[in-house]
């Protein structure tokens, strides 16, 4: 049995994002929703570590509760890197795990697309960003955005990108501890499907909204309690099909005030909003140490 250990792990970041807003335009033929969204990457998240191996093992050295290997969005990245490039190549992975499932902030497709970028660049297996981005979609609409790191507009199902640098502000990220599957929202049908197209130059955050909002409040009383109790103190919506709820502000200090009167049966964090992703600094930081030692 191969398992190789690093007692010094090297992390790679899975950072967080936010839908400042989410319309949903109508649906497709084949089920899926037309969307329109602006995803706003975090500085904070998950990290993951990959001990490689070669024998072509690929499994969790942390596996996480109550899912199986087979279906950890993790595993399933790394054997379709894997198959779609035909290395000899495997990875025992471990993950420090800071991001709420089903919270709407991506944790399980932004570990998806840590897994893709990080094992192409260990493995040595030179797939595209784009290409990373095809693998990343048959795992989920909202992995290409994380596999690319910018903070982007995106539509179709959410794999139509454009590039959006947006001011770099504060967030406040609160978790209402209820689990919301995304399923269960877009299946729904009650939900808004009808909102007109909008152009991304008219883009302003109060005269967008969150689609899912109303339905997630509808059924879940925690959720309409922390939007009620976060309003109070600055705009505040809830992300993707939730459970999260954010609230924006101009600096830290602020969102750190308002973080410390929040009721503690609420979990919660403080981010930054930035325009590129950590798991591109860290790639570039990788690239440059890897070419500098190959010239040597």
């Amino acid at each position: 049995m191969d398992i190789t250990v690093t007692v010094n792990k090297d992390w790679w970041p899975s950072p967080a994002k936010l839908n400042l807003f989410l319309h949903i335009l109508g649906r497709y033929d084949n089920g899926y929703h037309k969307l329109q969204s602006l995803f706003q990457m975090l500085d904070y998240g998950d990290k993951l570590a990959f001990d490689i191996n070669h024998t072509g093992t690929i499994a969790m050295s942390t596996p996480l509760k109550g899912v199986k290997d087979e279906d950890n969005l993790i595993i399933r990245a790394a054997k379709l890197l894997a198959a779609q490039t035909k290395t000899k190549l495997g990875a025992h992975i471990s993950l420090e795990k800071c991001l709420p499932m089903g919270g709407g902030i991506g944790g399980g497709s932004s570990n998806a697309a840590t897994t893709l970028v990080a094992l192409n660049a260990l493995w040595g297996t030179r797939l595209s960003v784009h290409q990373l981005a095809d693998i990343g979609l048959q795992l989920g609409a909202d992995v290409p955005i994380f596999v690319r790191g910018e903070t982007a507009f995106a539509e179709g199902v959410g794999e139509q990108i454009t590039p959006a640098p947006q001011p770099e502000q504060w967030f406040l990220v609160a978790n209402p501890n209820v689990h919301i599957s995304t399923g269960e929202i877009f299946t729904a049908q009650e939900l808004t499907r009808n909102t007109p197209s909008m152009d991304w130059a008219d883009y302003k955050f109060e005269e967008t909204r969150n689609d899912c909002q109303q339905l997630v409040v509808n059924r879940y009383p925690e959720v309409a309690k922390l939007l009620q109790w976060l309003v109070h103190y600055a705009p505040s919506r809830m992300t993707g099909t939730g459970a999260c709820v954010f609230a924006p502000f101009s600096d830290e200090s602020l969102a750190n005030d308002v973080q410390g009167k929040l009721p503690s049966s609420w979990q919660s964090f403080v981010a930054k909003g930035v325009n590129r992703s950590p798991l591109l600094e860290k790639l570039e930081k990788y690239n440059s140490v890897n070419a500098t030692s190959d010239t040597n």
